[in-house]
């Protein structure tokens, strides 16, 4: 089995194995993430398309220094299923998924083994232990693709508190997962 630097190399040398090798990967957590943003199937199926064609053209965009290649893939994943939406003006549905039902959902048929699996769910945890207020942000802007001015007139609160609730629970959230590491 290749690790994710070798497949990205075969990919630059235009090999659709090393991106089917990729996709099968980890085209279940790209999908979820797309689903989650566009609560639509097909669409996000057609988003996931579009992030595996995005890095079968352009794989020198990411490279190791940058980070994991799970972690870049969520990155686009989770801007283009938001442009995907916004584009077909569409609206998700806002309403907070309580995160034991989050939880349920991406937790059928895991593989323990699977180290992005384990992330998601330290992750899960760790949102647990954010504040009410800040964990409610952190999930609607990250789980269901809610902008900052969507974020405040769902919440009914101002702007520039949606942006400081926002910024601090990622910052807490980076230093819960820093100090559990």
């Amino acid at each position: 089995m290749s690790t994710d630097e070798q497949l990205i190399e075969q990919i630059r040398n235009n090999s659709e194995d090393a991106l089917m090798e990729l996709y099968e990967r980890y085209g279940r957590l790209v999908n979820g993430m797309a689903f989650r943003v566009l609560k639509d199937d097909a669409i996000a199926e057609e988003v996931v398309q579009d992030v595996f064609l995005k890095l079968w053209r352009q794989p020198e965009r990411w490279s190791e220094s940058r980070g994991r290649i799970s972690t870049y893939l969520m990155a686009i994943t989770r801007n283009a299923a938001i442009d995907r939406l916004r584009s077909e003006q569409r609206r998700p549905i806002h309403t907070a998924v309580p995160t034991e039902d989050a939880t349920a959902e991406l937790s059928q048929d895991p593989v323990v083994d699977d180290p992005i699996w384990l992330e998601g769910h330290v992750l899960r945890q760790l949102l647990q232990q954010l504040p009410d207020d800040r964990r409610t942000v952190v999930e609607l802007a990250y789980f269901q693709g809610m902008t900052h001015s969507e974020l405040a007139d769902y919440l009914d609160i101002p702007l520039g508190t949606v942006k400081t609730r926002l910024r601090r629970g990622l910052q807490q959230l980076r230093g819960l997962w820093r100090s559990g590491k």
